[in-house]
């Protein structure tokens, strides 16, 4: 009978699923398919210091080498593009044909696209190293960057732009930034301290094509009158790379459904990573994040799955963004706004620029954003972890150690 382990993916989930199976001994049953040709490398550098230094290169997981003494074989620039559920097969877009006995999909995301935008010269995505590259060399060449999208991506390249000494205008359809991931708080302060930083920030706007010119877009529309584009960077989010599972008949919603062991609907397949709808523990119900610590997560406990000690996912999520002066991190899920109960009290930090903010919902503790505060979130990740729920005027008090709070 055929052992192989075949993963489909080449990013976070996978490198560290792949590296997870290696530890345990699985090395040689491991057949890794990337659709991009490159070694998998770590991607949140791509919006930052990659972006700052024509010479920064990609940064590996792991050396080539690593992973021929492991065993593992790669299929780099050859992508997915059948799954054979009864045969147990996959075929690659070179023809071939792996057989499996369990698969993994870690096909993460791609990103939201504007049919209108396409193949123009001065419009920029990022989402792989390739990406990066082309808006690196743009970057340089642009005095101006307009920026759609008030996200994470966007702000980051936003806040790295600013840096290289450009005009930068961000463009955000909601009514406040990062309006799906953090508190309207963090919200407020994240764009008072970039508007301090001389990046133009405009929210609730409404944004149109406006003129193309050959294969350069010169104008937008924002709420009625022209803007001139030199450089325009579509960071309005991401969807999950799900066609592969739907097409081969798997549980599908906003991602590829997967059980607390992530299992898909097909117990011989598993799914992690920005792919995946998983159930939260914590909160009860079914989750799809987007972060290179839930990959992470999500890769362990499928190498406990695969190597027949399976035990539930869960864990806290967190996550963090360099934007400029600002380093976020986040530990929990924010409360939805209006939320019956919800109270969140201000912990200062060691300066002006340094806080965390301490949501609760009733007597329970539910998140804590930290602004510069990277003592405060490893803390906070240990309470939330450990489900404790101090009284919100004590964790409140700078004076008091987080870490005191754990006794």
């Amino acid at each position: 009978m055929n052992s192989n382990i075949v993963i489909i993916g080449g990013g976070h989930a996978a490198a560290q699923l792949c590296a997870g199976l290696v530890e345990a001994g699985q090395g040689a049953r491991i057949h890794m398919v990337c659709e991009e040709a490159a070694i998998p490398y770590h991607r949140p550098p791509l919006s930052k210091t990659f972006l700052k230094s024509p010479d920064e290169v990609p940064q590996q997981h792991r050396a080539e080498a690593w992973y021929a003494e492991a065993g593992v074989t790669l299929h780099l620039g050859d992508a997915a593009e059948a799954i054979d559920r009864e045969a147990r097969t996959v075929t690659l877009k070179s023809g071939a044909v792996l057989e499996w006995e369990r698969l993994v999909l870690a096909t993460g995301t791609r990103a939201r696209r504007i049919s209108a935008l396409e193949g123009l010269e001065n419009v920029a995505l990022l989402r792989a190293a390739h990406e990066a590259v082309q808006l690196r060399d743009k970057l340089a060449a642009a005095q101006h960057v307009t920026v759609l999208g008030g996200g994470f991506i966007g702000l980051e390249v936003a806040a790295t732009a600013l840096a290289l000494g450009k005009q930068v205008l961000v463009l955000e359809s909601a009514p406040r930034l990062l309006g799906r991931a953090v508190s309207p708080e963090l919200s407020a302060h994240v764009l008072a301290t970039h508007r301090a930083a001389g990046m133009d920030i405009r929210v609730g706007v409404k944004t149109d094509v406006l003129q193309i010119d050959g294969h350069h877009l010169t104008a937008i529309e924002i709420d009625g009158q022209p803007q001139p584009i030199d450089l325009l960077l579509l960071g309005i989010g991401a969807v999950p790379e799900i066609a592969l599972a739907q097409a081969a008949g798997l549980e599908c919603a906003d991602g590829v459904v997967v059980d607390a062991f992530m299992q898909t609907s097909d117990e011989a397949i598993l799914a992690i990573g920005d792919c995946t709808r998983f159930p939260d523990q914590r909160s009860d119900a079914p989750l799809r994040l987007e972060s290179v610590q839930n990959a992470n997560d999500q890769a362990r406990t499928a190498v406990a799955t695969l190597t027949g000690a399976p035990r539930p996912h869960d864990v806290v999520p967190w996550f963090w963004s360099d934007q400029g002066s600002l380093r976020l991190q986040m530990a929990g899920l924010v409360p939805v706004p209006g939320t019956p109960g919800a109270l969140t009290v201000r912990r200062p930090g060691a300066n002006a620029a340094s806080f965390s903010l301490l949501h609760y919902v009733g007597a329970q503790l539910r998140c804590v954003e930290s602004v510069n505060a990277p003592v405060d979130h490893m803390m906070s990740r240990k309470l939330l972890e450990a489900r404790r729920s101090p009284d919100p005027a004590v964790a409140a008090d700078p004076a008091v150690p987080l870490k005191s709070l754990l006794a």
